[in-house]
């Protein structure tokens, strides 16, 4: 039987370049698979560029590029941010900061990405007996991401970037030799494993996006004033994020590690 062999796709600089590399021979996967936390929640560059670069570059070289979202049992779709905001929820499936600055405990990506794509392997054909091949776009620099422990019965994880030994320095010279632009970093915009430049550059360029990530720190804080529990925060100085990250103000540094805790399990910020 044959086995089939996909690429999770997560729309930033790892995959883009592991697209190309497909394309060109050097890497075996002809099926990505790009599971969208939603179009309210993916950051809209990621979406743009998915639609008019990569998906048109896929199929003119013949690989399947398949977008994926998370539908419901009664058929509907949800989305990261439907989840987050719907009336009466509690659920901070998210990475939130918590009144430490460490980040709570988070299932936006297995609900989001991981179960995603493996409802999809599974659709497929992809069995514990016959399990299916995931790529996964982690490059040199980043190896403490990789981890060959995490995966399901009716799947198996490869890393091609670190066959291949490339870094994350090597990426935009593989995808421009391709006559691609460089797509922006892949996240969902509110994401609280951002960086603080990533807020403070939101804040200058995207302001709509700045507010919209304000506005859901506000009303996860007011859920938290009803249910008598402290305050969490987007970023991990332990304030309103329109305080942490000024107009206009460089950000202070962290005193800590700012890549501790981020997300490692390749299917996110690839």
């Amino acid at each position: 039987m044959t086995q089939l062999r996909t690429f999770s796709f997560g729309g930033g600089w790892q995959s883009m370049a592991s697209l190309v590399l497909a394309a060109q021979g050097l890497i075996d996967y002809q099926v990505f698979l790009f599971a969208n936390v939603g179009d309210d929640s993916e950051h809209p560059g990621t979406l743009r560029y998915l639609e008019e670069y990569a998906k048109p570059f896929a199929a003119d070289h013949g690989i399947e590029l398949t977008v994926l979202d998370r539908i419901r049992r009664d058929g509907s779709t949800e989305t990261l941010w439907g989840r987050l905001t719907r009336e009466g929820s509690r659920s901070l499936p998210i990475p939130i900061r918590m009144s430490n600055g460490a980040p709570g405990t988070r299932s936006c990506t297995a609900d989001f990405k991981i179960k995603v794509i493996g409802k999809e392997l599974k659709r497929r054909g992809a069995t514990e007996d016959n399990p299916a091949t995931v790529g996964i776009g982690i490059s040199v620099d980043e190896i403490h991401r990789a981890n060959n422990r995490r995966h399901e019965p009716h799947e198996r994880i490869e890393y091609p970037l670190l066959d291949l030994g490339i870094r994350r320095s090597d990426i935009p010279r593989i995808i421009r030799g391709a006559g691609l632009p460089v797509p922006p970093k892949s996240s969902c915009f509110f994401c609280p494993f951002h960086r603080p430049e990533t807020w403070h550059e939101m804040r200058r360029t995207e302001p709509e996006l700045f507010e919209k990530s304000c506005q859901l720190e506000d009303l996860l804080n007011r859920r938290r004033d009803e249910l008598g529990k402290d305050h969490v925060w987007l970023t991990a100085y332990n304030q309103p994020l329109r305080e942490a990250i000024p107009d206009g103000v460089d950000p202070l540094p962290l005193v800590f590690d700012e890549a501790e805790g981020a997300c490692t399990s390749g299917y996110c910020m690839t």
